[in-house]
């Protein structure tokens, strides 16, 4: 027990110092606020998918059934009963702790909402699961599918008729589908090998350019933030992310499913910090900032002990 816990503390420490080299290559000025959208952009429309695309064509024990989505409908689930429930508690008691303005409660909605679903998750699910990984990707479909509806309505006030197209044709989502209907028609065994060394190579770079735009990004307001309020907003985050919807989670896991690549990828996000991505969706908006790095930020520093602990718990609750 004591060496996995070890084992679990190292790799999310791993994970972690990726974002905090980001954030010294912004302090240092190597990476400029320049780059962000275009590094972002390329990181979202050809890394990622190069990643999806490659893992979903090489996996030899991925369904292509419909049962095959249903961790997609799973991923969407959460995500909105996350979202939902933060930002309820927002507008209900989120004045006490400091969420007085209608800017705060909605960014303390997306932001404790929605945990982190790939760049954290991913490199975990490779060391400790690597069975999941594929899951993890469909599952993460989902979450963007809700990210994008009602995320985008909780920060934004826009819907879905806003971002129906965004959702649609988002390279992620477009990647899943070619892979899967390439498997489906039998012809996965026929995609040239140069299409994927091709996928291969891109797609190894997708994690470790996304955590360090991650780090760069929480530096940029590292400076920006009232501490005088932050304790009273974090405390409300931390209660609702890492304590009431792990368990939420788990319960899914527990009573939803008996796939056991399912399970792990559930028990991964119930171990999550806040995501880090709805910061950039914060500032887009014009929404507050300040709320979003208390959230993601604290939340993220706390999980390199709490996201070992949900791991064991979780492994044992589910009897993985």
């Amino acid at each position: 027990m004591l060496e996995q816990w070890f084992e679990l503390v190292s790799a999310v420490t791993g994970v972690f110092l990726v974002m905090f080299v980001g954030g010294l290559a912004r302090r240092w000025k190597w990476l400029t606020k320049e780059v962000d959208q275009s590094l972002a952009t390329f990181t979202s429309f050809v890394l990622m998918p190069s990643l999806f695309f490659h893992r979903i064509i090489i996996d030899r024990d991925l369904s292509t059934d419909l049962d095959a989505w249903y961790p997609a409908w799973i991923g969407f689930v959460c995500t909105v009963v996350g979202v939902l429930v933060a930002w309820g508690i927002a507008k209900g008691i989120g004045k006490p702790a400091g969420l007085e303005s209608t800017s705060e409660q909605r960014t303390f909605g997306l932001c404790a909402g929605i945990g982190n679903y790939g760049y954290i998750p991913l490199p975990l699910a490779d060391l400790f699961y690597p069975g999941c990984v594929v899951t993890l990707m469909i599952h993460n479909v989902g979450v963007d599918m809700a990210l994008w509806s009602v995320g985008l309505y909780t920060i934004s006030g826009k819907g879905l008729r806003s971002s129906w197209k965004r959702i649609v044709f988002s390279p992620p989502l477009m990647a899943v589908l070619i892979a899967v209907l390439i498997k489906q028609l039998g012809f996965a065994s026929s995609v040239p090998t140069p299409i994927l060394q091709m996928s291969e190579k891109l797609g190894r770079c997708s994690v470790p350019m996304g955590l360090v735009l991650s780090g760069a990004i929480l530096y940029d307001y590292s400076s920006s933030v009232s501490w005088d309020r932050s304790m009273r907003v974090l405390s409300l985050g931390v209660v609702l992310r890492m304590l009431i919807l792990p368990c939420f989670i788990l319960a899914l896991a527990a009573w939803f499913t008996t796939s056991e690549p399912l399970k792990q990828v559930l028990l991964l996000q119930a171990a999550m910090p806040a995501a880090t991505f709805p910061i950039v969706m914060t500032r887009l908006y014009k929404q507050s900032v300040e709320t979003a790095w208390i959230v993601v930020v604290g939340t993220s520093i706390l999980s390199l002990l709490t996201i070992p602990i949900w791991m064991v718990i979780g492994k044992n609750f589910l009897g993985l």
